[in-house]
């Protein structure tokens, strides 16, 4: 299968890349490498430096894929409150040039999207046709950019597919940003200062390690289209979450503690039934085994 990879130097991008290598699949990546890093994508794979803003087109003419792993993307939610235009270009308006590129060549769309920014905060497990509350642009961009996806799909009879991710972690994630608390949590372990937890500790997010990530989207292949939310289905909190992380790193560092963050979500909780029932989709491991493999990267042991 020849595969187009967007943002494949970044995190779940590289190593939905890895996954496909394993398979003997052709693979090319399209990364800007803004974020992403040029070591992430094995020699296996080859590289276009570009923007799906200005490149796609001329790269899937060049190789005619017969899928496409959209996960290029602005993700830092801070920089989309300060530049929604920047934002809304690259996941919007990028993943429009996108699109108008897979038409022209048949080529079909796995999507990586969200969960927690798109549904906002929830009261309990949110389904797939829960009501969408973003409260940053981000997530509103997100949210555009899958009713492209279901709007071509309509129009054209695609077969695309919107997975909507819970809170992804697993090595190659960088924890110097706003998003992965885990991998933040672990980077600041390892370097002797304490975690900093914002507000009281109790919000909660549904943590799922990036191979099982990877798995979803092979498996969307199969799919004729549709939106699947891609979790575990269990809410963890932050206190939870750092009390077993310095379980696998052996520490008793105790956190800091700093006021809470204006628009963080309290509560972020997804229903993950409809992945198992129609993807034949369900998390291969669980959050400590998870943690221990991401430690285990971060700390080099």
């Amino acid at each position: 299968m020849r595969a187009v990879v967007t943002g494949g130097a970044g995190f779940i991008g590289s190593h939905v890349v890895d996954a496909l290598l394993a398979r003997d699949d052709e693979v090319h990546v399209l990364d800007n490498l803004v974020t992403g890093k040029r070591e992430n994508v094995p020699d296996a794979a080859r590289l276009h430096e570009g923007d799906i803003r200005t490149d796609t087109h001329a790269l899937f003419d060049e190789v005619r894929p017969e899928v496409c792993f959209h996960y290029a993307a602005q993700a830092d939610v801070r920089v989309s409150v300060d530049r929604p235009d920047f934002d809304a270009d690259v996941n919007v308006v990028g993943t429009v040039h996108v699109l108008e590129a897979a038409r022209t060549h048949g080529t079909k769309i796995v999507f990586a999207s969200t969960g927690g920014a798109i549904y906002g905060e929830c009261d309990g497990p949110a389904a797939e046709d829960a009501p969408r509350r973003p409260v940053a642009p981000y997530g509103t961009a997100k949210l555009a950019a899958e009713e492209y996806i279901q709007t071509y799909n309509r129009l054209y009879g695609s077969g695309h597919v919107v997975l909507r991710y819970g809170n992804v972690y697993g090595p190659r994630q960088d924890p110097h940003g706003e998003a992965g608390v885990v991998a933040i949590f672990m980077n600041r372990l390892r370097a002797g200062y304490a975690p900093r937890i914002f507000g009281d500790g109790t919000q909660t997010r549904d943590y799922l390690y990036v191979a099982d990530a990877v798995d979803a989207a092979l498996e969307a292949l199969d799919s004729d289209g549709g939106t699947f939310n891609v979790a575990t289905g269990k809410e963890t909190s932050v206190v939870e979450l750092l009390r077993r992380i310095q379980g696998v790193a052996g520490s008793q560092m105790e956190a800091e503690r700093a006021d809470s963050r204006p628009g963080e979500l309290q509560r972020s909780s997804l229903d993950v039934s409809r992945a198992a029932a129609e993807l034949g989709w369900r998390p291969a491991r669980d959050l400590d085994a998870g943690l221990a493999e991401t430690w285990r990267w971060i700390s080099g042991r």
